[in-house]
């Protein structure tokens, strides 16, 4: 029987600010019994330093196996969504941050029609332009051709911008009339009212008849950063692995848990938890 600990902020060197978030441990029998899907980040919650961690990967295979709807949620392009969503054993892959998802026979959703997609994409190249000419550290992600919707700078995967110089990306597309939002590793500017908890609806009403109060009751959000905020705010049972705890400046409200373990370990250590 678990021990359950006490409601701890989450660690941070400069405790600047605390954010109480309860142990995974702590998560009622109850709610985890009735848990059928499980929606989970991509970057940082199943990988570190950008490689998938192994025990994540088992853990995936695992929830699937036991009967949980398993969908991925990432900022990643739909073009990795199109091939992880045939290759893991997942329902559906939601990619973009909720711009579009892809089914595990290939096919893609989008969350706008082909003719509203023409015009933000012609928007946002001018949007492009615009921020790189007046920020040079600017620079678009390298896998910029395998998205279908939005556009992405490179904030932490092949270059490591600082705090405010995400920010002043961040403010650069907002002037120009696009969403931001931010992950571990890149930027995001978008347009259009989607976001991860949005699109993770569309798919539960769309694949499995599931109500907004349903989707809340049944299902389970796991992720690592602010570009996961939404599905924060919207799953009562959300989960941050235990590396969340570098954003607690950002995160209004944060995760509802957090697991011990960081990355892909936090991921599985989840599983673990759900599936005894």
């Amino acid at each position: 029987m678990r021990r359950a600990s006490p409601s701890r902020c989450l660690p941070s060197p400069t405790r600047a600010k605390c954010i109480k978030v309860k142990p995974l441990a702590e998560l009622e029998r109850a709610a985890a019994r009735r848990v059928v899907g499980l929606f989970t980040d991509i970057d940082d919650t199943l990988t570190r330093d950008g490689r998938l961690e192994p025990e994540a990967y088992d853990a995936l295979c695992r929830a699937a196996a036991a009967g949980l709807r398993v969908v991925p949620v990432t900022g990643r392009p739909g073009g990795w969504a199109e091939v992880l969503a045939r290759l893991w054993p997942v329902e559906a892959m939601v990619a973009e941050n909720g711009a579009l998802y892809v089914r595990s026979d290939g096919t893609s959703v989008y969350w706008e029609d082909a003719a509203t997609r023409l015009t933000q994409a012609q928007e946002l190249a001018e949007l492009v332009s615009a921020v790189r000419a007046e920020l040079p550290f600017a620079v678009l992600v390298d896998d910029q051709p395998l998205r279908r919707v939005d556009v992405a700078f490179d904030t932490g995967e092949h270059q490591r911008l600082t705090p405010n110089e995400i920010a002043q990306i961040e403010q650069a597309i907002r002037r120009r009339g696009a969403r931001a939002v931010s992950s571990t590793v890149h930027t995001h500017a978008f347009f259009g009212d989607y976001d991860k908890a949005a699109m993770l609806a569309r798919i539960a009403a769309e694949r499995w008849g599931e109500t907004a109060d349903s989707l809340r009751a049944r299902y389970l959000f796991v992720g690592d950063s602010p570009n996961d905020q939404a599905a924060f705010a919207f799953f009562p049972l959300s989960i941050g692995v235990a590396n969340v705890a570098r954003y607690q400046q950002q995160l209004g409200p944060p995760p509802a848990y957090v697991t011990r373990a960081p990355f892909g370990r936090g991921f599985a250590e989840l599983v673990n938890f759900l599936l005894e």
